[in-house]
């Protein structure tokens, strides 16, 4: 079966590899065989990719595997009882070693797919339910004012969610004019094109004069943008830090946060009991609409091209879907 393996910076290939086993429910229990039909690379794919990861230089290759974790497919073998084989489920690998065309994981984590999603927006559940699991640590946002700094997919989703909790503004900021067309429609109801530190004047316009009382850092592993947030935020506000950080920041203007009393919530790693869930239903109950996120797909085969494309942000890239062989169009 294909696999894939990063070989060096930005060349990944298609190698042989021998199929995946499962163990004896003995030696260990409630494994699954999963084979991917559809994925979509996600920001924290490209440190592997850019041989960048936390500041540090990458080693390659990387294992077999890198670098892959949104996707839905179907359980083809089980030694556990939580799953039948057959039962098409949303995936997440450990590590992000998903870029299998199959493969070992426990049955705790994957989800099962809502029948009234198509695989494109099931799938979409893994990324809206980490920003789900963000949002659920903000406070009640009716009538609040609030600035998403990254308007890539996340930042996107963000206004999204924002939008069905009741902000009242809901400021999408990004560099990129190109990612700022699709803002509107996924709930901003104002954008900027510039980085954050030098929209303050442009956000207090739209404010009347003020700061929002939340900033949402979602600008990812390329640049952080935490001392962004702190000067767009107002005495008193929140910041919920999304974006995945180096190990450290330096230069970080942490006594200006401290004057400004803000408090600074950081966010990863959903559950799979409750939060993946809540994002699918958010998703088929129409409370939130990703379509407009998906703007390219490929074959397996065209690996190499998807991870390009996504990297380079290739006419206004977001969300990039790559078709594993198995995968079929669902009736």
């Amino acid at each position: 079966m294909l696999a894939g393996k990063l070989v060096s910076r930005r060349l990944i290939e298609l190698v042989e590899i021998e199929e995946p086993q499962l163990l004896s429910p003995h030696a260990s229990p409630g494994q699954i065989i999963f084979q991917p039909e559809m994925t979509c690379l996600c920001g924290s794919d490209l440190p592997f990719f850019d041989d960048d990861f936390e500041g540090h230089p990458i080693e390659y290759p990387q294992p077999v595997g890198m670098s892959l974790h949104e996707m839905v497919g179907t359980v083809i073998d089980t030694n556990g009882k939580r799953w039948k084989p057959g039962t098409r489920v949303l995936a997440v690998p450990v590590g992000q070693l998903g870029l299998f065309e199959r493969f070992a994981l426990s049955e705790q984590r994957v989800v099962a797919l809502d029948p009234r999603l198509s695989d494109e927006m099931a799938m979409l559940a893994q990324p809206f339910g980490t920003v789900v699991h963000a949002l659920k640590k903000l406070p009640n946002m009716i009538d609040r004012d609030v600035v998403v700094l990254g308007q890539g997919p996340i930042g996107q989703m963000f206004n999204a969610g924002l939008r069905n909790m009741g902000a009242r503004r809901i400021i999408g900021i990004d560099p990129l004019a190109s990612r700022l067309k699709v803002s509107s429609t996924m709930g901003a109801t104002d954008t900027i094109c510039a980085k954050g530190a030098d929209a303050v004047e442009q956000v207090c316009e739209i404010l009347s004069g003020d700061l929002p009382e939340i900033v949402i850092e979602a600008v990812g592993h390329r640049g952080q943008a935490l001392n962004d947030a702190i000067e767009l935020t107002r005495p008193f506000g929140q910041i919920l830090y999304f974006g995945v950080p180096a190990n450290s920041i330096d230069g970080v203007k942490l006594r200006a946060a401290l004057f400004k009393n803000l408090v600074i919530t950081t966010s990863i790693h959903p559950d799979f009991e409750r939060t993946f869930p809540l994002a699918m239903q958010w998703i088929a109950e129409g409370r939130v609409s990703l379509q407009p996120l998906i703007t390219h797909r490929f074959p397996l085969a065209q690996i190499q091209q998807a991870f390009d494309t996504f990297r380079d942000r290739v006419d206004g890239a977001q969300k990039v879907l790559v078709e594993f062989p198995s995968w079929k169009p669902q009736k």
